[in-house]
């Protein structure tokens, strides 16, 4: 028989601080969907929705006038499109890791950020799919090129052997269970403060009956919980593979060609812990100031912080170690034309970019290693500005540097990004912050069900009473 557990033990302030019981953990997170947004919420919302309209705005611009508003030419026939792309797929890595691989190793501390980067990663995703959609050019030719649809109209069949179409199948998949995920993970949450609304007025009926949908008939028994653990931890297993090969297969949109810079067995591994490291930036810029605008500190605590700049130092101390192995590699090969490509980097036209993106991802991060840094909510979310600007600086080299001076000497040109370019890329961060801000609106941004489980106060439980 286990021992019986101390009060002491139950007290010690952990991953919930506070003293809190469980109805002040319903209340607490409940409070910011049940309240009238505030002015700092209407003041974000209203930034982020003009900047999601100019975003499509100018794709429509886009599509009127033709690709030659953008900032591509004959060399660098990729340009800011791909680079969002990879960008904003690398974000969306963090919610399956958090959701996923900590559920399955039963990581107590995923459950203050859980929710919000799960959100994320929906949102990242939406904003990701859009890029290879309009990158082609023609749109209205999408799915004849991307999907496998019948050709009795003398339309041709979609390449199989393109890592275009790879992504279009690794995204749909990754998005498929990454909101399957979100959803069901939700449901006791949404009968929760379904329970909680009072139908007084017109609104809160409407309310009530949108939380009682949306809830699917969640009444919390015992049988429930049991179906509900099993579902969790098959969808967990069934999404944690997807970490590795989304951002994989995205990486054989380069990996599988013959340019210098591209042609590496590097780039799996490599953009994977990019896109954790990318990922968790994301995540501990959102959540940081989550935790200030909704008071949400006794459920997002420096044990949250602590944690994810420990994960962040890690990853980019790997992505550090691929940056040094891609030189050496270079080197080791002996081939000219790979030589070439990375002294290039460092040093030719687009050196402020290289070094930018050294700068944030390599040097900031080992900031880490230092206890009252990785504890300081200001600190860590300056870090985090920079681990995103560099990890977008990241992509802009791979793909710009590798492009703008291959083989012939004849054909290299210099890139610059058009106006139109970023405006679309400051739109898609609109599109972004627009979904993030309706989901703190309408759900719950921390799970309530999966927070009361690590709560250590005798009240909450019974104990003392």
């Amino acid at each position: 028989m286990a021992n019986p557990v101390s009060e002491k033990e139950y007290l010690s302030p952990t991953l919930v601080t506070g003293n809190k019981n469980y109805s002040a953990v319903t209340s607490d997170i409940a409070r910011p969907v049940e309240s009238f947004p505030t002015k700092i919420w209407w003041a974000s919302f209203s930034v982020a929705l003009s900047l999601c309209i100019m975003f499509f705005g100018e794709i429509g611009y886009l599509i009127a006038k033709g690709m030659g508003i953008l900032g591509i030419n004959v060399p660098v026939s990729w340009g800011s499109f791909i680079i969002n792309f990879v960008f904003w797929i690398g974000i969306g890595h963090a919610g399956t890791l958090i959701s996923a691989i900590l559920y399955i190793f039963r990581q107590q501390w995923r459950t203050g950020i859980n929710r919000s980067a799960e959100a994320m990663t929906i949102f990242a995703v939406c904003c990701a799919g859009v890029f290879p959609v309009i990158h082609v050019g023609r749109i209205w030719l999408v799915l004849i090129w991307f999907l496998p649809l019948p050709n009795e109209r003398g339309t041709l069949w979609p390449n199989f052997r393109s890592p275009l179409l790879w992504d279009l199948f690794a995204i749909s998949t990754y998005l498929t269970i990454s909101l399957v995920f979100w959803y069901m993970g939700l449901v006791p949450d949404f009968a929760s403060i379904r329970d909680r609304v009072k139908e007084s007025t017109a609104w809160q009926k409407v309310r009530k009956t949108a939380y009682s949908v949306l809830s699917l008939g969640w009444v919390g028994s015992a049988r429930s919980w049991a179906h509900y653990e099993s579902m969790a931890m098959i969808l967990a297993g069934l999404s944690a593979p997807l970490v590795l090969s989304v951002h994989t297969i995205v990486s054989f949109d380069f990996a599988t060609s013959v340019i210098p810079g591209w042609h590496t067995t590097i780039f799996p591994p490599y953009f994977v812990a990019g896109a954790i490291f990318s990922g968790f930036g994301m995540v501990l810029t959102l959540v940081i100031i989550m935790r200030e605008v909704f008071n949400f500190k006794d459920y997002i605590t420096t044990k949250h912080l602590d944690n994810m700049a420990k994960v962040t130092m890690l990853t980019g101390s790997i992505v550090g170690l691929a940056y040094a192995t891609e030189f050496f590699i270079a080197w080791y090969s002996g081939n000219p034309f790979e030589g070439f490509t990375f002294i290039n980097r460092a040093f030719g036209p687009y050196w402020w970019a290289y070094w930018t993106m050294v700068s944030c991802n390599v040097i900031s991060p080992q900031l880490f290693w230092f206890k009252k840094i990785r504890t300081n909510p200001v600190a860590l979310w300056i870090i985090s500005i920079f681990v995103n600007i560099g990890m977008w600086f990241e992509r802009y080299v791979i793909v710009v540097t590798s492009l703008h001076r291959d083989y012939l000497p004849s054909s290299w040109g210099i890139y610059i990004m058009t106006h139109h370019d970023f405006l679309i890329l400051l739109g898609s961060f609109g599109l972004f912050f627009t979904l993030f801000l309706l989901f703190c609106r309408f759900f719950p941004a921390i799970a309530i069900a999966e927070t009361k489980t690590v709560v250590k106060s005798p009240d909450a439980r019974g104990y003392g009473h």
